[in-house]
C-alpha cells in the first residue's frame, strides 16, 4: 500500500497543482484544508480513493495532530498574504509549521518540504519574510531531513500576481512604479514548483537541503507591468511613486485587509504595509543556490504560460488581433 503524505493547505493555487504531481508519484495523498467543503474539486486529481480531505485548522495543534495520524510524510502550504483579525503571520507560518515539525518527530516521520519564501529571513523587517524565517529555523530544529523550497513570486492561471496586476491595469489609467518600480523578480511557474516538491519528497538525497526556485528570467517589477500592459492590449504609463505615499496606502490596506476577516465579502487590498517592505527588496535566487536544474527540472518561461490565461484581459478576448 502506498505511503500517505499529509498536505496541509493543498486546496489552493500550488496545493492543487502539489496534490496532482504527488498522486502520479503513487502517494496517497490526504489533503487537510480550512473548509472542506471547498475543496470538492480535489478528488479527481488521482484515482479513486487515492486523494482524501479532510477538515483542519492550522491554528490548532490538535487539528494538525489529527491530519498527521497514520501519514508517513508532509507538505507545508500553508500560506497567507496579508494579516487580518484574527489571523496573523506569525500563527500561520512560524507556529503551524512548529506544531507540524514538532509532531512529526514524535512520530517518527522524516519526510517534510516546508514551502518557504525567497528573502525568509528571521531577522527580516517584514513580518511575512521574518516569520516564514522563523518558520524555516523551527522546522530545521525538530527535523533535520526537512526540505526547503523557496520559490520567487509564482505564476499560472489562476494565479495571485500577473492576474491581480492585469486587473488593476485594466481598472486604473496610470499605474504607480513604488520607488521607481527597480526591485526584481525571478517568476517560477506553479508546476514546476509541484515537480520539486514531488521530487524532494521522500527522496534521502534531497534530505536537508534549501532550494531557491525562480524562472530563467529576472525582471524588473517595472518591467512586468509593462509586459502585462501589452499582453493585455491595454499599455499604461508608468508614475513614480515615493514609498512614503505607499506607505500611506498600505496603512489604509491593512485596515481594510483586518476588516476582511470579519467581513470575508470585502475585496483583498491592493497593497498593505507589510507588501511595501517586500518591495524594498529583491526576490530572486541567490547565485550559490540549489535550485530546479538541481532537481532536473527545465525552469519554464513566463512568456510560454502567461499569454494562455491573460488573454480574457483583452477587449476582444481570445479573438484579439495580436501582431
Amino acid at each position: 500500500m502506498a505511503n500517505v503524505v499529509t498536505v496541509f493547505g493543498g486546496s489552493g493555487f500550488v496545493g492543487k497543482q502539489v496534490v496532482r504531481a504527488l498522486a502520479k508519484k503513487g502517494w496517497r495523498v490526504r489533503v487537510a484544508v480550512r473548509n472542506a467543503v471547498l475543496a470538492y474539486d480535489l478528488k479527481p486529481l488521482g484515482e479513486v480513493g487515492q486523494i482524501q480531505v479532510v477538515r483542519c485548522d492550522v491554528r490548532r495543534e490538535a487539528d494538525i495532530a489529527r491530519a498527521l495520524e497514520g501519514a508517513s510524510a508532509c507538505v507545508n502550504l500553508v500560506g497567507v498574504l496579508y494579516q487580518t483579525f484574527g489571523v496573523s503571520f506569525d500563527a500561520i507560518y512560524r507556529q503551524a509549521a512548529t506544531w507540524m515539525a514538532d509532531t512529526c518527530k514524535s512520530r517518527g516521520i522524516q519526510d517534510f518540504v516546508q514551502i518557504s519564501a525567497i528573502g525568509a529571513n528571521p531577522d527580516a523587517a517584514s513580518k511575512y519574510a521574518s516569520t516564514k524565517g522563523k518558520a524555516e529555523l523551527a522546522v530545521k530544529k525538530a527535523l533535520p531531513t526537512a526540505v526547503i523550497l523557496r520559490p520567487s513570486i509564482i505564476f499560472g492561471a489562476q494565479d495571485g500576481f500577473f492576474t491581480s496586476l492585469a486587473g488593476q491595469i485594466k481598472t486604473f489609467p496610470i499605474m504607480p512604479a513604488i520607488g521607481g518600480a527597480k526591485n526584481k523578480f525571478q517568476p517560477v511557474y506553479v508546476g514546476d514548483v509541484a515537480s520539486a516538491v514531488a521530487r524532494t519528497l521522500g527522496n534521502p538525497a534531497a534530505y536537508g537541503q534549501t532550494y531557491e526556485l525562480g524562472g530563467p528570467e529576472v525582471f524588473t517589477f517595472k518591467d512586468l507591468i509593462q509586459y502585462v500592459g501589452e499582453e493585455v492590449m491595454s499599455p499604461r504609463a508608468q508614475v513614480w511613486m515615493p514609498v512614503a505615499i505607499a506607505r500611506l496606502i498600505g496603512i489604509a490596506g491593512d485596515i481594510q485587509a483586518g476588516l476582511k476577516g470579519l467581513l470575508p465579502v470585502l475585496p483583498a487590498p491592493l497593497l498593505t504595509t507589510d507588501q511595501v517592505l517586500l518591495l524594498a527588496t529583491d526576490n530572486v535566487v541567490a547565485q550559490d543556490a540549489k535550485g530546479l536544474k538541481d532537481l532536473g527540472i527545465a525552469a519554464t518561461a513566463v512568456e510560454s504560460i502567461v499569454p494562455t490565461y491573460l488573454w480574457r484581459f483583452r477587449k476582444n478576448g481570445q479573438f484579439a488581433v495580436t501582431a
